[in-house]
């Protein structure tokens, strides 16, 4: 089979500017869209499962390994872990064990909001910089105990939907309905700790009365024991109804639980492209059907049917491939980065190479889909027939 010039498929997509520009726009944004979607997945997955360190164990109550907010455990359950695991890490005589309230409270940046925004408080002692290596903290210091101060993350800002030099060190916040000042900010690259409020655990504990802690997170030596050895023990301590499970397994099945959140942003993304692809179909009729005549003659010259349609495919493709490079480029400056908050805190959007793939390869099927019907149809008239179309 001969096929048709390739350059035959670039020149006649100059042809008409109007149906160029249609095809590049139309094709653009469904890529865009797609591209969108496929950022806030990604961006979504990676900042949850990227939060856990692959050493850390997280200790927590029976029946709680799906969220450690509703975990209570008893406040001695950290030193006898210490004194019962051998394997937990140290650093001058000081064990990677942390032991953390997590709580979801109500947050005021200003007297004149009528309601806080709730966000995740995390009572900590200095043992948290051990085991979450991931937060530095970039100004300030680290809160004391009894002074009401706290820790915010650099991404607290957007969850609580104010600008970032009002958690500036110095500022107040009231969280619940007690007044703290803050006194330092911390970032965590790429994790869900970033819109978190970090406080001494003892102040959490007092403000939120409790006397309980949520969880126990330790860090293993990987050369002397590993989390078998912790359920081990959380197995014959049976009277502190405690589980053990790994940090990165904690946050992978939240990134499970959010799923079907996860489907519905592909659902709708794909239900908005299928509506530009009937779109993408109505114009490359038209814009086929007006070269019936072309399409004889190129058959008369001897040229088959199927050649023909991979010419016609070929000018299709290239225009959506045009209107995806637009779109991709569009993606990266607009959406990579982007915040997004949701219940956990907040994760950005994120455009890597997976992502630019999956938007690339949309817009060279929304071509080749596109074109293939309406290509076919016009190829079904008899060559006479063809040749007299006006």
């Amino acid at each position: 089979m001969t096929l048709l010039p390739f350059d035959y498929a670039v020149r006649n997509l100059g042809r008409s500017r109007a149906r160029l520009l249609l095809s590049l726009l139309g094709s653009a944004l469904v890529v865009l869209l797609v591209l969108a979607a496929a950022a806030f997945v990604r961006g979504m997955t990676l900042s949850l499962r990227s939060s856990g360190e692959p050493n850390n164990v997280i200790i927590l109550g029976t029946g709680s390994e799906d969220s450690i907010e509703r975990s209570e455990i008893e406040a001695s359950v950290a030193s006898v872990l210490n004194a019962s695991i051998p394997g937990i890490r140290s650093q001058n005589g000081v064990p990677f064990a942390s032991p953390e309230v997590h709580v979801q409270l109500p947050v005021r940046v200003g007297e004149e909001q009528s309601k806080g925004t709730i966000i995740l408080v995390r009572g900590v002692t200095l043992a948290a910089m051990l085991v979450h290596p991931s937060v530095q903290i970039i100004e300030g210091r680290f809160p004391r105990s009894g002074h009401d101060e706290i820790l915010v993350g650099s991404s607290a800002a957007i969850k609580l939907g104010v600008r970032p030099e009002e958690l500036a060190p110095g500022r107040t916040l009231r969280i619940d309905a007690r007044q703290w000042t803050i006194v330092g900010r911390f970032v965590a690259p790429g994790t869900v700790y970033e819109a978190e409020i970090w406080a001494p655990l003892v102040d959490i504990k007092e403000a939120t009365k409790r006397l309980t802690d949520s969880c126990v997170i330790v860090t293993l030596d990987p050369d002397i024991s590993e989390l078998a050895d912790v359920s081990v023990f959380t197995r014959t301590r049976v009277d502190l109804e405690l589980s053990a499970m790994g940090e990165t397994d904690y946050y992978a099945r939240l990134a499970d639980f959010f799923a079907p959140i996860r489907a519905v942003t592909w659902i709708t993304a794909g239900l908005i492209a299928l509506g530009g692809l009937f779109g993408g179909l109505n114009t490359m009729y038209a814009a086929f059907a007006s070269r019936v005549r072309e399409i004889g003659t190129l058959q008369a010259l001897g040229f088959q049917r199927a050649a023909i349609v991979v010419s016609l495919v070929q000018e299709s493709v290239l225009a959506t491939t045009a209107g995806s490079l637009l779109a991709a480029s569009i993606g990266l400056l607009l959406f990579d980065g982007v915040a997004v908050r949701f219940s956990l805190g907040v994760f950005g959007l994120i455009i890597d190479a997976q992502v630019l793939g999956i938007a690339l390869l949309s817009g060279v099927i929304l071509g080749f889909v596109g074109a293939l019907p309406p290509a076919i149809r016009c190829l079904k008239l008899p060559i006479p027939i063809a040749l007299r179309a006006v």
